[in-house]
């Protein structure tokens, strides 16, 4: 436990820390747009640069260490900054205070769609923006691929796990039995017969099956699962998203679906709060907060019971290992929900030169997703209203 709670001279100090934790948090989960690699780097300016509270070391080993357990990174980089400045209640404050605001603002805009759903203004814009949202997932592929596929084996692991993907294979099985093959790879390096066993998980299928009735219970357990088992990038909440709420569950339309993430993109703090943005769609205001508990939840009990231990866990050659299986296994459920959306996003010429420009503005010269998604929004709101 933290040293600076158990003395009760220190008190004082540890709410100065508390407060201090809950001023930046708020201030970080109202204006930190741009994803998680832009939270990071925000957080590591605040708290390395600015502040002092960690050496730049410490600030990299907490990002590998929230590399090796399931979750939204940036949420879990505040979370252990909070367990390292004030303790467990630090870890809460920290959390609470980086998620809640991202949250409220989700909220909000989730009643303005319900409520303007039938305006043929939103259609416009919503028909602009999501051309764009596929090329910023594209950018996201694109980054994991060059960072996660470095060697030549993980390479053709995601094959096997991309042609899986689109056999239907269940995302939590290729995310499994990749981090499985990886591990038997590395007992016995350059031996790839291994790598065949994610095809034997084809058998495995993601079941067709008639709408479920709606539940707040049941949306609980699929976020809850879904906070739990998920690695990689958050852009891979897209690929259980589809296969719980609109193949399995068929809760979502796709067109929901895509209207989730592009609210993801357009607010601040985590991309985990397209949850919220889906319970309010689903259940109103308990929908969106039974979500964003259930997503959240694990983060905050795996960050607790892991922060002393992760630092020796991380150099583990087997952890690293599953760690990198993962990862293949992540890149290839994105690239096949990418498809997907793709598909249902870019339908005519002006959404098709939408998302290859947004895709050669982000990845050629690296403008703000931001104004691409506002430009797209505009460009579909005219079109609409001069060809509709």
């Amino acid at each position: 436990m933290n040293e600076s709670l158990s003395a009760p001279e220190a008190l004082p100090s540890s709410r100065e820390h508390l407060r201090e934790l809950a001023q930046l948090f708020v201030r970080l989960g109202t204006i930190a747009f741009g994803g998680p690699a832009a939270h990071i780097a925000m957080m590591e300016d605040e708290v390395v640069k600015r502040r002092g509270w960690l050496s730049g070391v410490e600030f990299l080993d907490m990002i590998s260490a929230c590399n090796l357990i399931p979750g939204p990174n940036s949420t879990e980089m505040a979370l252990h900054i909070g367990q390292r400045r004030a303790g467990l209640i630090g870890l809460i404050v920290a959390g609470a205070a980086f998620i809640l605001p991202a949250a409220a603002i989700t909220m909000a805009l989730a009643w303005a769609y319900v409520a303007l759903a039938k305006m043929p203004q939103l259609v416009g814009i919503l028909y602009g923006i999501k051309p764009v949202i596929i090329a910023v997932v594209v950018q996201a592929i694109w980054r994991l691929a060059r960072s996660a596929l470095h060697t030549n084996f993980l390479i053709a692991l995601t094959v096997i796990a991309v042609a899986a993907a689109f056999a239907g294979v269940d995302e939590m099985v290729i995310l499994l039995a990749a981090g499985v093959v990886a591990i038997a790879a590395q007992g016995f390096r350059g031996n790839l017969a291994a790598g065949p066993a994610i095809a034997s998980t084809g058998l495995v299928t993601k079941a067709a099956i008639s709408a479920a009735p709606f539940s707040l219970g049941s949306l609980f357990l699929i976020f809850l699962k879904i906070g739990s088992i998920l690695f990689g990038s958050g852009y891979v909440l897209l690929a259980f998203l589809q296969s719980d709420l609109v193949d399995r569950t068929h809760w979502l339309t796709q067109s929901q679906l895509l209207d989730a993430v592009a609210v993801g993109q357009i607010t601040p703090g985590p991309v985990f709060t397209t949850a919220t943005f889906v319970g309010y769609i689903l259940g109103g205001n308990r929908g969106a907060i039974v979500a964003t508990v259930a997503i959240f939840l694990p983060a905050f009990f795996f960050v607790a019971i892991s922060g002393p231990l992760l630092p020796r866990v991380r150099r583990s050659p087997v952890a690293s290992a599953f760690l990198d299986g993962v990862n293949a296994g992540s890149f290839a459920l994105m690239v096949e929900v990418t498809w997907q959306l793709g598909r249902a996003a870019v339908v005519d010429m002006t959404t098709l030169v939408l998302a290859l420009g947004s895709a050669i503005m982000l990845l050629r010269y690296r403008i703000n997703s931001a104004w691409l998604i506002l430009f797209g929004g505009a460009i579909g709101g005219i079109a609409t209203t001069l060809f509709h």
